[in-house]
């Protein structure tokens, strides 16, 4: 290796890590790690279906020994606000945490639900904050923010590690994304029930994970617009819906 080659391989270096730092195309590479982090966490999705909206996540279950009750994916910001993630899941937690004080503290001081957008503008301020700030990294977790709003409207946005986000109608994300997207698109449609929109995330789940598929490595659950509350299903419940 010459001079000039050692200087550049040294110039990268230092735009690898620094996050406040763009490299000479225009790049923040930390970020890009972060989102490389979030293809290969476990797959989680979400399907927007006309009574509701579901969230379907794989806790990828590492050894034998482990509980898989006790392996945490979905998460309950308000009653009619859910999420679940894929990455660095402790990440995730924190940013639940934060979702749920902003949550709490809106219904005290207005005395009703917070939507849904308030939710995710606040997960994705922090995590934009943490893109242009010297000493932090990337949060290296996406999250899918579902709920259903005091008028019934039903919504799902994606967050992305670098704080911006998107809503979708139905969208996955972690290491099988590209897979289940392409198979959401040819099968969803506006007329899904919850219950079928569970079966069509289940199904799909099977097929990517193929003969590693089994009930205690998935999490499901559903906020309906009658309830307007999140419920988690049960492995029974699971099993009666695929078989």
């Amino acid at each position: 290796m010459n001079n000039k080659q050692q200087q550049m391989q040294v110039d990268k270096m230092g735009y690898d890590r620094s996050i406040t730092m763009f490299s000479p195309d225009g790049r923040l590479l930390q970020v890009e790690y972060a989102k490389k982090t979030v293809k290969q966490g476990s797959t989680a999705m979400g399907i927007v279906c006309k009574d509701g909206v579901v969230l379907i996540s794989d806790k990828r279950i590492m050894s034998k020994l482990m509980i898989p009750e006790a392996i945490e994916k979905m998460f309950v910001i308000d009653d009619h606000i859910a999420a679940t993630a894929a990455g660095i899941i402790s990440d995730a937690r924190v940013l639940v945490d934060r979702s749920q004080l902003k949550a709490q503290q809106h219904a005290v001081t207005y005395d009703s639900k917070i939507d849904v957008l308030s939710i995710v503008k606040e997960i994705c301020d922090l995590k934009q904050v943490c893109t242009q700030s010297a000493g932090l990294r990337p949060f290296g977790v996406s999250m899918l923010v579902a709920g259903v709003e005091e008028d019934g409207d039903i919504k799902l946005f994606l967050t992305e590690p670098y704080g911006l986000y998107f809503q979708y109608k139905a969208v996955a994300i972690g290491e099988g994304d590209a897979e289940i997207d392409a198979l959401l698109q040819q099968k969803w449609r506006p007329t899904l029930t919850v219950e079928e929109g569970i079966k069509l995330g289940l199904g799909a789940m099977k097929d990517l994970l193929k003969s590693d598929f089994n009930f205690d490595r998935v999490d499901a659950g559903y906020i309906d617009v009658k309830s307007m509350r999140f419920k988690k299903l049960s492995n029974d419940e699971l099993k009666r819906l695929i078989k």
